[in-house]
């Protein structure tokens, strides 16, 4: 299935140096008059058109992006008051709302479906000035960590594609949205986490993102997996943008100084398992270069984070994807079933979650066995979840500890084939992503370098206390004035 247009149209040439360019130093250009918002939107155009073989966007706004850039060109010539991100493109994964454009969700069977208001979290960024530029590419309904969605890509090239190598996958859920970013078709993104969306697409494309703190973000006019683990979040290709997008939505502004010299990161042996060459030998670095900066690595012998997380994982997500589903459906989606639903899946890994799972009601036990899920579930919300968080929070306190630290994945971008779903490479993917979701932490992820050989990006996440994103985006901004950004995918 191609990826579909809203519109085309004519635009005038691309502006120099997108693959440079960041949303503070395009807010500055616009503010100077050096660069017009429809010059902006067009260079990104032009790039999404000259790749559209990576699959990032299921609908992309030309005429409505280039028409809302010409407005604001025209206000601010007028000298008209405008927002903060006034005449700057943000893409949005496409199980968040956008209004007038379709919401599919990743699957056919919400192809048709076209909201008529935004969500809570895109009306925030509009309401700052924000033109809405398309919608991204996705792992189907956001149940996986490839984003290798056998629906709505071009003849011949499934699913969505790295930009530092096309032959690789995008990471998953937020797919599009991370990828837009690695192949510089946007200066920001919105996706959505359950239990690594946020983290492992930015990882393998090389940008920043903010998992919030649970229920920090609105969550109404969002496609759910599970309810009490679902956040959006933003990303961008430095944290500071991260910082600002984040600021935009929850109305925080403050970031607290940081002090290398006094900061205190957690290093927990179970997250720094399972690395590829690429990967060590850049985390390596990393640790290297911080610890010359100041930075103290705090060793963590625990074993009771992974442990504990087992049993709040998947029995939370199943039981819940379908009741939250059933009601999204009815009161904010198309008003189908969610057997209509099933029925339109076309990815194979995504239809066997939902027979195995999310229709019958079941979840594997401690011992892999597949049984009735609320019984699970009830015990994961009423003691397995509250003993994680209580975990996370001992720990804090006990090794005085700012942030916990890892490899965001532990492998570089896998190759794009048939088989990149299967379960032992999605275990791989989210290995030390799905713990701080379930706690309801939140966590930055930080582009730190490119592997060797390959030349694709290794990410590192920080996972903080719950409530403190703010603290954390300040960390995030410090550690890279040390570590500098990564270059952008070639073209």
């Amino acid at each position: 299935m191609p990826a579909s247009s809203i519109s085309t149209t004519s635009s005038p040439g691309a502006v120099a140096d997108i693959d440079n360019l960041t949303i503070a130093g395009a807010m500055r250009a616009l503010a100077d008059g050096s660069l017009s918002s429809e010059a902006l939107v067009s260079a990104y155009i032009e790039r999404a058109r000259a790749h559209s073989d990576l699959n990032i966007f299921i609908t992309l706004d030309e005429g409505g992006a280039l028409s809302a850039a010409r407005a604001i060109d025209a206000m601010r010539a007028r000298g008209q008051p405008l927002g903060p991100l006034a005449g700057i493109p943000v893409v949005v994964k496409d199980n968040i709302h956008v209004a007038g454009m379709p919401s599919t969700a990743g699957t056919p069977a919400l192809a048709e479906f076209i909201p008529a208001e935004d969500a809570s979290v895109v009306r925030r960024l509009r309401e700052a000035g924000a033109i809405m530029l398309g919608k991204t590419n996705m792992h189907e309904l956001a149940f996986g960590a490839t984003g290798y969605n056998a629906a709505f890509h071009v003849p011949g090239v499934v699913g969505v594609r790295n930009p530092y190598d096309p032959a690789r996958i995008a990471g998953g859920s937020s797919s599009g949205s991370a990828a837009a970013l690695g192949a510089r078709m946007a200066p920001a993104a919105l996706g959505t986490d359950t239990g690594g969306s946020m983290r492992i697409p930015p990882a393998l494309n090389g940008c920043a993102s903010l998992r919030p703190s649970a229920k920090r973000y609105p969550a109404a006019g969002i496609a759910p997996i599970a309810s009490s683990r679902d956040t959006a979040g933003p990303m961008a290709l430095c944290m500071a943008d991260v910082a600002l997008l984040d600021a935009l939505v929850t109305g925080e502004h403050a970031l607290p100084p940081v002090d290398l010299k006094s900061l205190r990161l957690g290093v927990v042996p179970d997250f720094w398992a399972n690395m590829d060459t690429e990967v060590a030998t850049v985390a390596a670095d990393v640790q290297r270069r911080l610890k010359t900066a100041g930075v103290t690595f705090v060793e963590v012998a625990d074993k009771e984070i992974m442990a504990l997380n087992n049993a709040v994982g998947f029995p939370v997500v199943f039981h819940e994807a379908y009741s939250d589903m059933v009601d999204y459906l009815a009161e904010q989606g198309p008003g189908i079933s969610i057997e209509q639903l099933r029925a339109g899946i076309a990815s194979p890994d995504v239809a066997g979650i939902y027979d195995s799972f999310v229709l019958p009601r079941k979840a594997p036990d401690a011992r892999g066995n597949i049984v009735d899920s609320a019984p699970l579930y009830e015990m994961a919300q009423n003691t397995g979840r509250p003993a994680l968080r209580a975990h996370y929070r001992a720990l804090f306190e006990r090794h005085r500890l700012d942030a916990f630290v890892f490899p965001t994945t532990p492998v570089v971008a896998p190759l794009a084939k048939p088989d990149v779903s299967e379960p032992q490479n999605f275990a791989l993917l989210i290995q030390n992503t799905e713990p701080s979701a379930s706690a309801g932490l939140p966590g930055i992820q930080l582009p730190v370098g490119l592997g060797a050989k390959t030349g694709l990006p290794v990410g590192f996440e920080l996972d903080g206390h719950a409530g403190d994103d703010r603290r954390l985006l300040a960390i995030g901004i410090a550690l890279e004035t040390v570590l500098g950004r990564i270059p952008p995918a070639p073209h």
